[in-house]
């Protein structure tokens, strides 16, 4: 079986499913997996709020497969910065792209540019501990709206609403304690453009809205719709049914006095953010299925008074240096993997996978099945790629050395990891992550 050196850009679970899959088929396999920051898993890490911990269980496989004796980890390098795509492929056989998608959907409303409005990204960002964005964040709002249907809005709700102190039996950083021990929030509004059976809660998320004490969760009756297509997909799918089940009950409960509320709007599309300096509300149309599955205007507003509107509609992926993308889907053009060229021929020896290959949707199943496409054209492609110019694999550490990257390795984060536990266990805790990228240099790199 003949040597094949691979870079996998991105350390999420798109890349290291790559390089398991493909360790795994081609025994002669070596994969360097490369991050821009210091620690692995992407958003398992930095996009999953931290009360969070069954749905982190996935790191302890993700830790196995970077493990293997046929991969190494570089982190703290920056593709497009610290290396090149012609870099990459002097050092290795092939390249895939493994980037996903962080950056916030924009939604074209008039307001939306308001101070007092932000991407949920950007917010889940802060409380996940991720090192590129502020310590601080402004928590001085009553009442907020959510806008969005999907789990990272109930993430957002959730995270906004429950109370500071019932986080510190979870990994929450020092600083995202301290703010959201800060926070005024009384209420919080999430609004979804569509009926109970369209929405795209997991009946998990939904269910865990209710959790704590501290908070109600009100379904509002107005726009309660399900139309003959709504039943129909609640007769298909025992989620659908699930989630449309859960939601009666929260339409049925009485309220208990708790001192936070979580309310649910459905059939209310966004039209404006309100305000002239800063937020002061947001005006939603009443929208009504009509089966089709489409959420259709009625000409009905509503104004609801708050100080602060968060965006959670998708995440969007970015374009990266020397690859070509789709602007339009928010994607690398590509081919079941293959990255095309302009003309749509492929290019030689790069590939992509992820959330960057196919759009921010699915779930982590759908994640491994895309790298094993990804991989099964990569090895058909075999026989045609490119040598690389350097045979030795330290070449690429001489090189990063070099340029004066401090990168970190898989070594580097298990010591990180371990500090973070022993913080954890000082504090009577599993974990308390680290911050401050410096820190978690020092820490790494001993």
């Amino acid at each position: 079986m003949r040597p094949l050196r691979v870079a996998v850009i991105g350390a999420g679970p798109a890349g290291i499913y790559a390089a398991d899959i493909l360790t795994k088929q081609h025994e002669a396999a070596q994969v360097d997996v490369f991050d821009r920051l210091p620690a692995p898993y992407g958003l398992v890490r930095y996009g999953v709020a931290p009360d969070h911990p069954r749905i982190k269980e996935i790191i302890k496989a993700l830790r196995r497969v970077l493990g293997g004796d046929q991969i190494r980890f570089f982190g703290n390098v920056e593709y497009g910065v610290d290396v090149s795509l012609k870099e990459l492929q002097q050092h290795y056989h092939a390249v895939i792209f493994a980037t996903g998608a962080i950056a916030d959907r924009p939604l074209d409303i008039p307001g939306i540019d308001l101070p007092g409005s932000y991407g949920a990204a950007d917010f889940v960002s802060w409380y996940a501990g991720h090192p590129d964005v502020p310590r601080d964040w402004p928590m001085d709002a009553e009442s907020v709206a959510v806008i969005g249907a999907g789990n990272v809005a109930l993430d957002v709700a959730r995270m906004l609403a429950k109370p500071a102190d019932e986080q510190l039996t979870t990994e929450i950083a020092d600083n995202v304690h301290q703010g959201l021990a800060a926070s005024n929030v009384k209420d919080v509004h999430v609004f979804a453009r569509r009926g109970p059976a369209q929405i795209k809660f997991s009946p998990m998320e939904l269910r865990e809205l209710s959790h704590s004490p501290s908070v109600d969760v009100i379904v509002h009756p107005e726009g309660f719709e399900i139309d003959d297509a709504g039943q129909e997909a609640i007769a298909k799918s025992k989620g659908t049914r699930l989630v449309v089940n859960t939601l009666l009950k929260y339409l049925e409960a009485e309220p208990t006095g708790a001192p936070r509320r979580i309310h649910l709007h459905m059939c209310q599309a966004p039209v404006e953010v309100l305000g002239t300096d800063r937020v002061e509300g947001l005006r939603t149309e009443r929208t009504e299925m009509r089966g089709d599955g489409v959420a259709h205007g009625t000409g009905d507003f509503t104004d609801t008074e708050v100080q602060a509107v968060y965006r959670a509609v998708g995440y969007l992926s970015t374009h990266l240096p020397d690859v070509p993308f789709d602007h339009d889907a928010g994607v690398i053009t590509n081919d079941a993997g293959r990255v095309l060229e302009v003309d749509g021929t492929p290019m030689s020896g790069v590939y992509v996978t992820g959330w960057v290959k196919r759009g921010p949707v699915g779930l982590i199943g759908h994640t491994k099945s895309d790298a094993n496409e990804t991989i099964t054209n990569l090895l058909a492609d075999l026989d045609g790629l490119d040598l690389p110019s350097y045979d030795d694999p330290t070449a690429i550490v001489e090189h990063l050395t070099d340029r004066g990257v401090e990168f970190t390795t898989g070594e580097g984060w298990d010591r990180l990891d371990a500090h973070e536990m022993a913080l954890g266990e000082d504090a009577g805790r599993e974990r308390v992550k680290v911050v401050p990228r410096e820190d978690m240099l020092r820490v790494s790199r001993g």
